[in-house]
């Protein structure tokens, strides 16, 4: 998946226009009509998936880029349908085929969910839609306290790092890592519950606190976004995604790693599903 949520935070500059000004109808009219029926089959498949995990009961403004444009559809007070509510035009470029999260600094600071039109194209750029919901879900129940008070990110955030969480230089090719790292994968992938345990041992020893810290932010937030992803895959009977568990290891190594982790630790403690606060803390400790 691509991630670059983090890149739109810097230097923000917006150009925003309110719905409804002159000389914007007829392209309003067409966006509405380009992607009306698309947004309105959000609802039907929340329909099949919402008993999965709480989170996915709750649904959260689009924000379609076209061109050099943000389009942001946000719910109706119905909650029934989405409702062109605001464009802007970014002062950078937005990357193409972008699927984020982030809150929206020209719309109230709304969480949303940022994607180009293509998104819409098959039943897997859906499923990434509530991925991305799931990044607002965590961001309003409790992303920012849990990142304030890491180490790695008090760092980040007195350099000015706005991009750390993705260019963090986490030691992915020290030869401890890799290995304890796949021993890990490997347990997890068995449901051998205390050889990951171990494993997690052994990495809390090897890595310094940034190191580890960061390992395991990316696996609760991203991990727990991919869980909840592939159960949504296997409910739509699509195939799942396991990006990231060959080495080389990288970034997205913790998306699955996360995953894995997160479904042996809810095995054990079923009341972590719904209390990803208390998730974070088991996985960090």
């Amino acid at each position: 998946m691509r991630k670059i949520v983090v890149i739109l935070f810097i230097s923000s500059i917006w150009l925003v226009t309110s719905v409804g000004s002159a000389g914007q109808e007829e392209e309003q009219t067409i966006m509405v009509e380009k992607f009306g029926q698309n947004l309105q089959k959000i609802f039907k498949i929340q329909k099949k998936i919402e008993r999965i995990h709480p989170f996915l009961k709750k649904l959260y403004p689009v924000a379609i880029v076209e061109g050099d444009l943000f389009y942001v559809f946000d719910l109706d007070p119905s909650k029934r349908r989405y409702v062109l509510a605001k464009m802007a035009k970014p002062a950078m470029i937005v990357p193409e085929g972008i699927r984020a999260a982030f809150p929206l600094d020209f719309y109230e600071n709304k969480m949303a969910c940022v994607v180009s039109g293509d998104v819409f194209d098959d039943l897997s750029g859906y499923v990434m839609i509530f991925h991305e919901f799931v990044h607002c879900a965590q961001a309003d129940c409790c992303e920012h306290k849990l990142k304030s008070g890491l180490s790695v990110a008090q760092q980040a955030q007195a350099a000015n790092d706005y991009m750390w969480e993705l260019n963090f230089p986490f030691p992915y090719e020290d030869s401890d890592f890799s290995e304890i790292y796949s021993l890990f994968l490997a347990a997890a992938s068995e449901g051998e519950a205390d050889k990951v345990l171990r494993c997690r041992t052994f990495l809390r020893e090897v890595l310094n606190t940034p190191d580890y810290e960061y390992m395991v932010w990316e696996e609760w937030k991203e991990g727990f976004a991919r869980l909840i992803e592939n159960r949504i895959k296997k409910k739509l009977e699509l195939e799942e995604n396991h990006g990231g568990i060959d080495p080389p290891y990288n970034r997205v190594t913790f998306y699955e790693g996360g995953a894995r982790y997160i479904s042996i630790l809810f095995e054990k403690d079923n009341s972590l599903e719904k209390d990803i606060e208390a998730l974070f803390f088991r996985m960090l400790r």
